[in-house]
């Protein structure tokens, strides 16, 4: 099951894409494009040109998810138009964009606490 958490890396492409792409396909603009390692853990958010269909790619140590929700009324309220080939997002912000909204207007607190890269630290022998 694809689960979004506060605590995972989201990265946007902010060009569309061709959605005749597969997961193939999304793994080399991820390589090429957009300078990311797909098999990371990431998960990589692509829309199409006319911004009626949102793409998630995601490696799990296990093989690729690839998710496509196609809005059944309207288009999204919102996509970036950076610069940048591609722009990190929270969770949260990632659920309103993907609820038809914009996250621009969200008004969400940052995570109080950052978690600790160490497991050591995390976890210790009683």
């Amino acid at each position: 099951m694809l689960q979004l958490t506060s605590q995972q890396k989201l990265l946007l492409a902010v060009e569309p894409v061709d959605f005749r792409s597969g997961i193939d396909r999304l793994m080399a603009l991820c390589k090429t494009k957009l300078a990311a390692d797909p098999f990371s853990g990431i998960v990589f958010i692509f829309s199409n040109r006319s911004r009626t269909a949102v793409k998630l790619l995601m490696y799990d140590s296990n093989g690729f998810w690839l998710a496509m929700k196609r809005f059944s009324k309207g288009k999204l309220a919102w996509w970036p138009t950076d610069r940048e080939p591609i722009l990190q997002v929270q969770a949260a912000a990632l659920q309103v964009l993907l609820s038809q909204g914009d996250p621009r207007f969200m008004h969400t607190p940052l995570p109080w606490r950052k978690h600790s890269e160490d497991a050591s630290q995390v976890f210790q022998a009683a």
